[in-house]
């Protein structure tokens, strides 16, 4: 079968001749959410990504709510961001979505105080957050949580996670708020999907490496979390009319191992693949 004369003239455009003009048009006129995303039409393309991969999965599995979350909200571009590709992308999909901040309120932590926490960059006190003005901006399904996440995030997701995570950004900075805000994903009452969406800010630069921030906070949780892996979003170049763009090397997927290999004694056992009573229990869905 031969491709037909529509499909012919999208794949011309994303050629690298015709791309940027491509784009511009999108951005001027696209009105469907796929369609911005595909090409990188977003303020902040990563963010939107995450939410409709999050969604599609939450459809995949008859999941009707789920939640996205941004750790590190400073002055409140990004969630401002995800609260309205949360909007768009629950239009598009039907799927509830919750949106969740989680900040100091007054800027970087103290921290380790040592170069895992690459003092050399950050210190204590910095991206302090303006409340007054970014709570008047906050949409109904829009919640921020405040204090050192470190605090206050097992007691908000054993009592008041409203729906399983799908994405979450990190933007931290510091190792130790990383290792911190990761424990969303390892935590026994945990709530997520089997396969978690993460943005790491601070992941693809000369001034990190593995040995401190947000990089060893991963290889850390991967070393200690024998349920959990975490690993690159592999495959997401695929296709893009952008490929070449930095942000897409620091999405990773947090991979629910417990919850993957129940589904498979579920099959042998001639169960459904969605287990509702460890829905109940723990929150790990499809």
């Amino acid at each position: 079968m031969t491709a037909g004369p529509t499909s012919f003239l999208a794949r011309l455009a994303e050629e690298a001749p015709f791309r940027l003009f491509g784009k511009a048009l999108v951005k001027r006129f696209a009105t469907d959410i796929r369609t911005i995303s595909h090409w990188d039409a977003a303020e902040r393309p990563q963010y939107l990504a995450g939410v409709l991969r999050a969604a599609d999965q939450a459809l995949e599995s008859g999941v009707k709510e789920i939640s996205v979350a941004e750790f590190g909200v400073a002055g409140g571009a990004g969630l401002l961001c995800l609260q309205s590709y949360a909007e768009r992308v629950q239009a598009a999909t039907g799927v509830k979505i919750h949106v969740i901040g989680f900040d100091t309120g007054h800027g970087l932590p103290k921290g380790t105080g040592d170069y895992r926490d690459h003092p050399e960059i950050w210190s204590p006190g910095d991206f302090p957050m303006e409340w007054d003005k970014l709570r008047p901006l906050l949409g109904p399904q829009t919640e921020l949580v405040l204090g050192d996440v470190g605090e206050t995030l097992a007691d908000y997701v054993k009592h008041k996670q409203p729906a399983p995570v799908g994405f979450i950004a990190i933007d931290v900075d510091f190792y130790s708020s990383t290792r911190d805000a990761l424990q969303i994903l390892s935590l026994p009452e945990r709530k997520t999907l089997i396969r978690t969406v993460i943005y790491l800010d601070d992941a693809e630069t000369m001034l990190y490496h593995r040995f401190a921030g947000e990089l060893l906070a991963v290889e850390d949780f991967n070393r200690d979390d024998s349920g959990v892996k975490i690993d690159r979003w592999r495959g997401i170049r695929g296709r893009r009319p952008f490929p070449e763009e930095l942000w897409l090397d620091r999405m990773y997927v947090a991979y629910d191992l417990e919850a993957i290999d129940r589904m498979g004694h579920n099959q042998k056992r001639g169960k459904l693949v969605l287990d509702l009573s460890n829905v109940e229990n723990t929150g790990n869905i499809i």
